[in-house]
C-alpha cells in the first residue's frame, strides 16, 4: 500500500532556505482553562521560550522567533532528506509535546490542572514556507508586523473589557484606525509605546557566543573557552538585513 502515501514524496526545493511555522490550535481554550493573564501571561511566554530551547537541543535550527502562539523555526539544514511530511508532522508534534511538559512543570498552571482538571491536549498545525535569501527578512519582518498588531488589538480589547462585555468591545474596536486604538488606550493612561518590548515585537532565540570556564587537567588551572549556545533576546529591534547578519550567514 505504499503507493497510497501519495505525499510522501514531496520535498523542500532544492536550494531553498525555510521556515516552519507552528501555530497553536484552539489556544483561546488553553488560556481560558489555564487561567492565562490578559493580554500576557509571563509564565506561558517563559513556557514558549523554554520550548523554543528544548528544540534548539533536538534539531539545532538558525533562529526561533515566537510570539503569542506562533512559532517560526529558520533552520541551518533540511532534516529527513527535504520530505515535507515528515517535517512538517515531527515538528508540530515535538513543539506540542515540549510545550506541554513545560506547563505541566509549572508550579502555577499545575495547581490549576489539578484543581479543575479542565484541561485538553495542546496540539500544533505545521507549515513550510520555502524562501531564497531576499525574502528572509521581509518575511520574519512581516511576522513581527503582527506580533505589533496583537499587542496593539490585545490590549484594546482586554482594556475595554474592564468597562464592557465581549459583544460590546468588539463592536467599539471595529473598523478602528490604529491612530483610534492609540488614542482609546492612552484615555485610559496605557501608552502601548511603552509597554515591554518582548509584547511589542515578540522574542528571539539564536546562538551567541558565550564564555565559560573549565579546567585544564594538563597545566592544572583554569581555562576560558567559548561556545556557541542559545541565547533569549527580549529586547528585539525591528528587524532589518543588519539584525540577520549578525545571527546568519545570509
Amino acid at each position: 500500500m505504499k503507493e497510497c502515501e501519495i505525499f510522501s514524496n514531496l520535498r523542500v526545493p532544492c536550494g531553498s532556505k525555510i521556515v516552519i511555522r507552528v501555530d497553536g490550535r484552539n489556544f483561546s481554550r488553553l488560556a481560558s482553562n489555564l487561567k492565562l493573564e490578559k493580554p500576557y501571561d509571563l509564565d506561558f511566554v517563559k513556557a514558549m521560550i523554554a520550548t523554543g530551547h528544548e528544540f534548539f537541543r533536538e534539531f539545532s535550527p538558525s533562529f526561533i522567533y515566537t510570539f503569542s502562539d506562533e512559532v517560526n523555526i529558520l533552520l541551518d539544514e533540511i532534516p529527513f532528506k527535504g520530505r515535507l511530511e515528515k517535517i512538517n508532522s515531527v515538528f508540530a508534534s515535538f513543539i506540542s509535546g515540549a510545550l506541554t511538559r513545560q506547563i505541566l512543570r509549572d508550579q502555577k498552571f499545575s495547581n490549576i490542572i489539578e484543581e479543575s482538571g479542565n484541561i485538553k491536549s495542546i496540539s500544533f498545525d505545521s507549515r513550510i514556507i520555502p524562501l531564497n535569501s531576499d525574502q528572509l527578512v521581509p518575511y520574519f519582518k512581516n511576522r513581527q508586523d503582527e506580533a505589533w498588531r496583537n499587542c496593539l488589538n490585545g490590549y484594546a480589547y482586554w482594556t475595554l473589557r474592564q468597562e464592557y462585555d465581549k459583544n460590546e468591545a468588539v463592536q467599539i474596536l471595529d473598523k478602528k484606525k490604529t491612530t483610534e486604538i492609540h488614542e482609546l488606550l492612552y484615555q485610559r493612561k496605557i501608552n502601548i509605546t511603552e509597554v515591554p518590548t518582548w509584547q511589542r515585537r515578540g522574542i528571539g532565540i539564536s546562538r551567541e557566543n558565550i564564555k565559560v570556564e573549565g579546567f585544564n587537567p594538563l597545566e592544572k588551572k583554569k581555562v576560558i573557552s567559548t561556545r556557541r549556545r542559545p541565547s533569549t533576546n527580549w529586547d528585539l529591534p525591528i528587524f532589518d538585513d543588519e539584525f540577520f547578519r549578525k545571527i546568519l550567514i545570509i
